[in-house]
């Protein structure tokens, strides 16, 4: 893994020219190209793509830039570049996929939650659109339903975490036994145990809720979207064919 392969360093130098333009951009920046719930009025049809090469810090740049060289680069070696691009972008629009499938889950159900409640149509967009409703519709829901109602519809996911996490799988695919030296962990542990790990930990966090904004059903998504084509060029016997 120490080699950087071409298209990865293009990928990473992409997002990183898209940090510092949105470190400069600011908010305009973000609400353009950030994935928007798609029956939201900021939702853009580019953003399924521009997503991918947002980040919300310097840290989650750094670790998802990381992952993308020291398994992307692997994994475009033995693929070739026409091949890894199709599969980042595939297991990418997957993970937007899933996540805009939940966040559609959350927000008819909620919507209809509120309905029930006896609250009108207008009332309900008012309250998606501005964050204001009358606080006695909380004798008949939730106050957490609400939020979670109103952060689905309106709160943007970036990031290519989505991509990377079809990355990680396909490398613990490809290469299962490769041990992991990783900062957090003492002693070396293989791709096939690590990976099924966070994986897992990603959808405990996505049943129960994450405390700290991180879209878990969006890396789902990509391990998901990842698994299925690594999983079935292997079998095939497709790994080691490049697409010229």
């Amino acid at each position: 893994m120490g080699k950087i392969t071409d298209t990865v360093k293009v990928l990473i130098i992409i997002n990183v020219l898209f940090f510092i333009g949105t470190q400069l951009l600011g908010e305009t920046a973000y609400k353009l190209f950030s994935l928007y719930y798609f029956e939201s009025p900021d939702f853009k049809i580019w953003q399924p793509i521009t997503h991918m090469f947002m980040h919300g810090g310097f840290m989650h740049i750094l670790f998802n830039m990381y992952a993308l060289w020291a398994f992307g680069s692997p994994l475009e070696i033995r693929w070739g570049r026409p091949k890894f691009l199709f599969f980042y972008f595939s297991a990418g629009l997957g993970a937007a996929l899933i996540h805009t499938l939940v966040n559609y889950y959350q927000v008819h159900s909620g919507m209809d939650t509120l309905l029930a409640a006896g609250m009108d149509q207008s009332q309900i967009m008012n309250l998606l659109t501005t964050g204001q409703y009358n606080t006695g519709i909380l004798d008949f829901v939730s106050q957490e339903s609400i939020q979670i109602l109103y952060e689905s519809f309106n709160t943007p996911a970036v990031g290519a975490s989505g991509a990377i996490y079809g990355v990680l799988v396909a490398f613990g695919i490809m290469y299962p036994n490769t041990e992991l030296m990783l900062i957090f962990l003492p002693v070396p542990i293989k791709a096939k145990y690590f990976i099924p790990l966070i994986i897992l930990g990603d959808l405990i966090f996505g049943i129960t809720g994450s405390p700290f904004g991180i879209a878990h059903w969006a890396h789902i998504g990509g391990a998901l979207f990842g698994f299925i084509m690594a999983w079935y060029w292997k079998k095939n016997s497709f790994n080691d064919t490049r697409w010229y």
